[in-house]
């Protein structure tokens, strides 16, 4: 093991490294195989201080769900601008959350891989997340609906069910993207606008598809 650093730093700075820390370790191991010897060395710090700052391998967990969840969340919010056609809002949703979870694929891999598989506690945390940006998502759809007409015959359950799909699709998309050599956010956005957008505005210009007979 390499020599532990002791440099003195304000104990939010020190904490955020040690998640840093963590959140690469549980990213890239996996949750069981991820150990505290191995998320303190690479921290820097002593296996006792991550105990005294984060309590327990469970809490430290607990603690990566909800910094990237909350960072997941507000990159999303924030790509969106209110004033742009609905269109461009939900590409620049979509590009927001592919360019967010491009860049921190340790994050996307405790959130969607990691947390989803080892305990109801830790699936709640991710749960939780997803629920805000399906309403964030189920929003924008709305407001594409009154956009196109001025009395959209859109039902709620329908709408509903369009953001479940189109949050769905992204995070199996984003999983696949980040595995697969040469693939960049903004190719990734473009291929599910591109899948949703053409079907979206069908519904909006009222050509819905009907299953045939039973």
């Amino acid at each position: 093991m390499g020599a532990v650093k002791t440099k003195r730093m304000p104990r939010a700075v020190r904490e955020q490294q040690m998640l840093d820390a963590a959140v690469q370790t549980f990213g890239q191991r996996g949750y069981m195989a991820a150990s505290m010897d191995d998320i303190a060395e690479l921290a820097g710090v002593s296996k006792p201080l991550v105990y005294l700052y984060l309590n327990s391998k469970d809490d430290l967990f607990t603690a990566c769900i909800r910094r990237e969840a909350k960072a997941l969340t507000a990159a999303v919010r924030a790509g969106v601008h209110p004033e742009l056609p609905a269109d461009r809002r939900l590409w620049e949703g979509l590009l927001a959350f592919f360019t967010h979870t491009a860049r921190h694929p340790d994050g996307w891999s405790v959130l969607h891989l990691q947390a989803r598989t080892h305990g109801e506690a830790f699936a709640a945390e991710v749960t939780a997340m997803r629920t805000e940006i399906v309403t964030f998502v189920t929003q924008l759809i709305a407001d594409a609906a009154r956009e196109a007409h001025r009395d959209p015959d859109l039902p709620d359950k329908e709408v509903a069910g369009l953001a479940e799909a189109l949050v769905g699709a992204a995070e199996s998309l984003a999983t696949w993207a980040n595995a697969t050599p040469g693939v960049t956010a903004r190719q990734a956005a473009a291929t599910l606008m591109n899948f949703a957008w053409a079907g979206l505005g069908g519904l909006m210009a009222g050509r819905a598809w009907s299953p045939p007979p039973a």
